[in-house]
């Protein structure tokens, strides 16, 4: 008989025996981290930008911020983009509740994707946070766009 087949008879054998052979017992798991979740608005357009406000949830804690990107991509032998000054305005509040603050930033925008950061805390739960970012430069006024965000726990 063939060692493999010694070693098939010897484990039926055992289990017929109320024995089986030992597996390994599956690892407890450690208490579960709390994730980041991401959700962002839609995008706004304006003078060849792309303008976006997100929000990063994480249990109870929000942080906010502004995204600005080209449109698009540049023409085929197109100049490079000239660099551009902005004035951002990122602010967040609760809805029927407390600000979550204002951030007022000047910016040079070139041709790479920027973000404004810095306002957020910590919200009750199953409130709405209400964002917005605006992007201005001259000769074009601020655009804002938003996003409503129910916080879950």
């Amino acid at each position: 008989m063939s060692r493999l087949a010694l070693l098939a008879a010897g484990v039926a054998g055992l289990t017929a025996f109320g024995v089986a052979p030992a597996v390994a017992a599956p690892a407890p798991q450690a208490a579960t981290a709390l994730t980041t979740v991401t959700t962002c608005g839609s995008l706004g357009y304006q003078a060849g930008l792309a303008t976006k406000v997100c929000a990063e949830v994480t249990g109870t804690s929000v942080a906010l911020y502004g995204q600005v990107g080209l449109a698009g991509p540049p023409s085929p032998g197109s100049p490079a983009p000239q660099p551009k000054q902005l004035i951002t305005t990122l602010s967040g509040e609760v809805v029927g509740g407390a600000s979550l603050g204002t951030l007022n930033q000047n910016v040079v925008f070139t041709a790479s994707t920027i973000q404004v950061r810095g306002v957020g805390g910590t919200v009750p739960c199953g409130s709405t946070v209400h964002a917005s970012f605006a992007v201005a430069s001259f000769p074009w006024s601020p655009n804002p766009v938003t996003l409503d965000l129910p916080v879950t726990c």
